[in-house]
């Protein structure tokens, strides 16, 4: 009877483990792993076959069951570490074969588990000598393996062979082909979480990582939640270390809010969202040519008629952008956005309500920036409505393509081109590509007759996980030189706010130079009167825009003490002319080399 209950128990644990293991398998949890409950499983199996034998063993001795199950699992364990013994399967002969089966099945699968063990044991161990031969070398770790993170890792050792990559959480589950690439590229792999290697290894007085060489962590997982809380264990882990550097990526309010709180120490943490990190380095790099194809018009003016198809994440960004980046003195900027939900306008009006309402969206109002937003909701791409009001925008000059995926954007700018071509436009058309190798096989397509598409595709990975993008970005630089005019080094990295903010004072001032304004080229003393009033008035009206893009309303009064960014609210955001002159030198100080 014993026999019996052990086989059903046995078969129960394991097919329990089985079936568990198959609906953890995308499971995120540091513990209940797949294998951990794999092994599990198994071992209870095994114990619950043992005990029938030992059972028999001390059948008519005294305390018979504490005996046999501490005899099972002895007997387990060595099974386990390859040193068990055939009594077992011996014994199970007499049960029947199906107790026989099982039990040789599990002989052989207990020990090759164990195996796994021992093998993934010496591959982290494999992994720390090669991370502490790279001692002399500056050390780029990321939280796991995967197409972004490569980007960024490969771009980083070609720019430099004085330089270690660790990628952490590599294991079975990872994607063959990128064990592979990694690899190529000499990477060093733990099996391990990022939180949970040590990086500062040392033995007595010997330090494995030299002090005097940079750090660098990268949480880079899909799982922005996951990335929050590596990062802040990262940096409560590293932050007395010197020459520390975090990576964090994630979009989120959640993640602003939890890294702005934490103590930081001597680590110099970033937070790396995606989505602005696309559209600021499309202004910074290449916005020159909005103004550049922008149309004369009869008062004089030149107008930027811009089309945004696709308002999710990086389109509705991008609306948001172009709306403080085109404030320039002897342009007008007009913006169409056009996307299926039929809530995209309410949407933009509850993210940003002071720039789309009706006292400043297409309205002029001297010292105050000039604009016009028209959102085109519930309006399908492949619909005879989106068609007659793309042809009804015969000037357009710049147009960007957001949809969600690269084939559909392909397909789109390229409808696209045809539409304006017929109605006689022929604006810059940028659309958004993450595929390197497609962008790669699409730059300068022509048609069957040899005529340009003329569509810049943008947006790929190994374009924004890039080196110059992330970790040595000429726009960061330019926008910390732009901080330091009014404000410290440290609040720079310490405050979202001041981040982002000069961030786009730093785009904004390379287009203006681009576009000749006049006094650009000066430092600050040295300017006339009229250039730094000049100034002072394009950068704030540009300020008050990117204020209002970024949900901030007019506090309601001029008195400092009425701002409450918790509110988004701020006593500045009034026309040029009713600020004080402090203000107004504070303009110029940013506004001028």
């Amino acid at each position: 009877m014993e026999w019996k209950i052990a086989f059903l128990a046995a078969v129960a644990v394991l097919a329990l483990g089985i079936f568990a293991a198959y609906r953890l398998r995308k499971s995120k949890s540091k513990i209940l792993k797949p294998f951990n409950v794999l092994f599990g499983s198994v071992f209870v199996a095994i114990f619950c076959l043992t005990i029938p034998v030992y059972l028999e063993e001390f059948a008519g001795e005294m305390l018979k069951w504490v005996k046999t199950l501490l005899m099972s699992f002895y007997g387990t364990v060595k099974i386990f570490l390859v040193d068990g013994e055939m009594e077992i399967i011996k014994a199970s002969i007499q049960s029947g074969w199906l107790y026989t089966v099982l039990a040789s099945v599990l002989y052989v699968v207990a020990p090759a588990l164990t195996f796994s063990i021992v093998l993934s044991f010496f591959k982290n161990l494999a992994a720390y000598r090669h991370f502490m031969a790279s001692r002399s070398k500056d050390i780029y770790v990321f939280s796991c393996l995967s197409e972004r993170s490569f980007a960024l890792a490969k771009d980083l050792m070609e720019n430099s062979k004085e330089r270690a990559v660790v990628f952490c959480s590599v294991d079975d589950e990872t994607d063959s082909k990128l064990r592979e690439l990694a690899d190529d590229i000499e990477a060093i792999c733990f099996k391990k979480n990022i939180e949970f290697v040590n990086f500062t290894l040392s033995f007595l007085k010997y330090k494995f990582r030299n002090s005097e060489k940079q750090l660098h962590f990268f949480a880079i997982n899909d799982d922005e939640s996951e990335n929050i809380s590596a990062a802040l264990e990262l940096i409560e882990k590293y932050k007395t270390e010197e020459n520390t550097h975090l990576y964090v990526f994630t979009t989120g309010i959640s993640g602003e809010l939890q890294l702005a709180a934490v103590n930081k120490g001597k680590m110099k943490v970033r937070r790396i969202d995606s989505v602005r990190s696309v559209i600021n380095r499309i202004l910074y790099e290449e916005g020159p040519k909005l103004f550049e194809s922008a149309i004369l018009k009869e008062n004089g003016e030149k107008k930027i008629t811009a089309v945004i198809v696709g308002l999710g994440a990086y389109g509705m960004g991008m609306v948001k952008s172009l709306a403080w980046y085109g404030q320039m003195y002897g342009y007008q900027i007009e913006i169409n956005g056009f996307d299926k939900d039929e809530l995209a306008y309410d949407k933009l009006c509850v993210d940003c309500p002071e720039m789309m309402s009706e006292k400043y969206n297409g309205v002029y109002v001297k010292g105050e920036g000039c604009y016009s937003i028209n959102i085109n909701s519930g309006v399908d791409i492949g619909t005879k409505k989106f068609a007659d009001r793309i042809s009804a925008i015969n000037d357009a000059t710049y147009v960007i393509v957001s949809l969600g995926n690269d084939e559909t954007n392909i397909e789109t700018a390229a409808y696209l081109r045809m539409l304006f071509e017929r109605n006689g436009a022929k604006p810059v058309i940028q659309t958004i590509v993450f595929d390197s190798e497609k962008k790669r096989a699409l730059t300068g397509i022509k048609n069957y007759r040899g005529q340009s598409y003329n569509i810049d595709f943008i947006g790929d990975l190994e374009s924004i996980y890039s080196e110059k993008v992330i970790v040595d970005s000429e726009l960061e630089r330019d926008a910390l030189e732009r901080h330091l005019k009014w404000g410290a080094e440290q609040d720079f990295w310490d405050y979202e706010y001041n981040y982002r903010s000069s961030i786009a004072t730093a785009i904004h001032f390379k287009a203006r130079k681009a576009c000749g304004i006049a006094g650009m080229e000066k430092k600050t003393e040295e300017l006339t009167k009229e250039e730094r009033d000049n100034l002072e008035a394009l950068e704030h009206m540009r300020w008050n825009v990117y204020m209002r893009s970024e949900g901030y309303v007019f506090s309601g009064s001029q008195d400092k003490k009425s701002r409450n960014d918790l509110g988004k609210m701020h006593h500045d955001l009034v026309d040029f002319e009713k600020l004080d002159d402090a203000t107004k030198r504070k303009d110029s100080n940013v506004g001028a080399r």
